[in-house]
């Protein structure tokens, strides 16, 4: 059975957007101001790059969580999906309960892993595992994601196939506010890989 969500809160104020659902606020700042942009060399090059997302004006991404399909032994798609999860000030783990989360094109399998938190400050860089084209065989494209925080590292829940590639540069400015994803949408009786590539923005 399919369980459709009603949406809670629909407002719209000026350049703010804000939804609330079943506790999860999602909001982002359309036309948020960014320093620089972080990307790596690894991405997979199938689909298309949907919309960048920012998180609300003077949040920063202080932890993330994964949409990922676990390996079927048949067609698999591997990271679908990430979601950034945007704070106002650093502070310990325990503090993130008044968080903001954007996401951009998000693939079709999978569920979301959970939330996991930098031990303070922001992200500001991260690292891809990809796996490179199979010719005949099963492509999966991205398969997880490694973040550096202000401080330590968070590594992702997803699937181990494939290589981690080098870092992205480390932002410029406070830390990651913003992604935008390279998603390829569902192929019908071809070989689907989902998410592929992914760009981060940092905000001062």
């Amino acid at each position: 059975m399919h369980h459709f969500m009603m949406f809670s809160l629909l407002v719209i104020t000026g350049l703010q957007v804000s939804v609330e659902s079943a506790g999860i606020r999602f909001e982002r700042s359309i036309s948020r101001h960014y320093r620089s942009e972080l990307t790596v060399k690894n991405g997979g090059g199938w689909g298309s790059w949907g919309h960048r997302e920012m998180c609300p004006a003077g949040t920063y991404a202080a932890g993330f969580s994964l949409r990922v399909e676990n390996p079927i032994q048949g067609d698999d798609t591997a990271l679908n999906g990430i979601r950034l999860h945007c704070v106002a000030s650093k502070g310990s783990s325990d503090s993130y309960r008044d968080y903001s989360s954007v996401q951009s094109d998000v693939g079709s399998w999978g569920r979301w892993t959970d939330i996991k938190w930098c031990p303070s400050g922001f992200l500001t860089a991260f690292q891809l595992r990809v796996e490179r084209s199979q010719g005949d065989g099963d492509d999966t494209a991205a398969n997880n994601i490694l973040f550096r925080c202000s401080q330590g590292t968070l590594h992702g829940d997803g699937t181990n196939w494939g290589d981690w590639g080098t870092w992205s540069q480390t932002c410029e400015g406070k830390g990651i506010c913003g992604l935008k994803t390279r998603i390829e949408v569902p192929q019908g009786r071809g070989d689907d890989t989902s998410l592929n590539d992914v760009i981060m923005y940092c905000c001062d």
